[in-house]
């Protein structure tokens, strides 16, 4: 086996982290000596031991002399536990192989310029470009304070998401919708707009099968604080919370109401009638919202695009036709006059899940 090879057997075991971690990044560790894999680990949750000293501890002393391939730049400060350098040196490790430098600003070069002053040989950037895409929400929430978002929908083939009454189960079939869950176990948040709790009453929860997934903060866009209270949203055995984000003017009595059932209501700046997406990111990012997944209905999701908060789209295709022009469509409202102005992705990828088809791609913001 190779530099890749290791590597991606720590990049597979970061993988477990993932729903668990946030805000901390996702990390896998991997201990070699004499070409034999002598100990592994991930990080776990936030707040437990890192994936440095997982794998180097289940190495024990098979671990002096060897070389370790971890995912992530090892850290050299101390927060919620001690700096991982320290680990490294104590075991008597030789060599260091990272996929990604740490690009949070606080720490950045931190742990490699440490261990490489302390002798310890450092090779970087064995696959990176898989590093990062996995740790795509840690790096952009650690540059910008802003959450990471995708933006999900399920349409037909004419891009319809719902019939003209609004009548969307299902669009998608069983094994697109068990992925669907995946993501929201994998994020800290999942919003949608008032109209598609009023039609499809969801519960936004996480259901995994053979697994207990974690749920989602549930965020409501609802300008007139128009919702129900008698949705699902707002009696759940959650302990995920739910918040409705509401523009001004809104009745206090409703919500002092809600906020007595738990809810929590926060009042947002509003453009053009609808909350304005942007401001909202930067509410969410403070409150440690890492990473958001958008699932609509047509208005939100377009509005997310055209506020530009948009990170990654991923649509599912069902080989379905509506054959009319009268259902609803992904994206509701008024479009650009010329082609050009469309939005661009890159980096596109295609999957099936049973007879659908995902498109996933990244908003080319160039």
């Amino acid at each position: 086996m190779n530099d890749e090879d290791y590597m991606n057997m720590a990049l597979d075991l970061a993988e477990l982290g993932q729903g668990y971690t946030s805000p901390n990044p996702m990390v896998g560790a991997v201990v070699v000596n004499n070409d034999q894999v002598v100990g592994k680990g991930y990080h776990k949750k936030v707040g437990k031991a890192h994936a440095e000293i997982n794998a180097i501890n289940s190495a024990g002393e098979s671990a002096r002399g060897a070389t370790l391939y971890v995912t992530l730049e090892p850290c050299n400060h101390t927060g919620r536990t001690p700096p991982c350098t320290g680990k490294i040196l104590s075991a008597g490790i030789q060599h260091v192989v990272v996929a990604m430098r740490d690009v949070n600003p606080h720490v950045k070069g931190g742990g490699v310029e440490f261990l490489q002053q302390q002798g310890i040989r450092i090779t970087t950037g064995v696959c990176e470009d898989r590093a990062e895409k996995l740790n795509e929400v840690f790096v952009k929430y650690v540059k910008t304070g802003r959450p990471f978002v995708t933006a999900k929908c399920a349409a037909t083939l004419d891009g319809r998401i719902a019939t003209k009454t609004g009548d969307s189960k299902w669009v998608s079939g069983e094994e697109s919708r068990a992925f669907v869950h995946r993501l929201r176990h994998a994020v800290d948040a999942i919003m949608v707009g008032a109209d598609t709790v009023k039609r499809d009453d969801p519960s936004l929860t996480t259901r995994l099968s053979g697994a207990k997934g974690r749920d989602p903060k549930r965020i409501i866009l609802d300008t007139r604080l128009s919702i129900s209270d008698k949705a699902k949203i707002m009696r759940l055995d959650s302990r995920a919370d739910t918040m409705i984000i509401t523009g001004p003017g809104i009745s206090a009595e409703k919500k002092n109401r809600l906020e007595r059932k738990g809810i929590q209501i926060i009042q947002s700046a509003v453009k053009s009638g609808l909350i304005d997406l942007n401001s909202l990111m930067d509410v969410l990012g403070a409150s440690g919202i890492t990473s958001l997944l958008v699932e609509g209905g047509g208005r939100v999701i377009a509005s997310a695009l055209k506020d530009g908060i948009v990170d990654k789209v991923i649509f599912f295709y069902a080989p379905r036709i509506l054959g009319g022009d009268d259902g609803v469509p992904i994206c509701r409202g008024t479009g650009p006059v010329l082609m050009r102005d469309s939005i661009p992705l890159k980096n596109i990828s295609v999957r099936r899940f049973g007879d659908d088809v995902m498109i996933e791609g990244y908003i080319d913001k160039r």
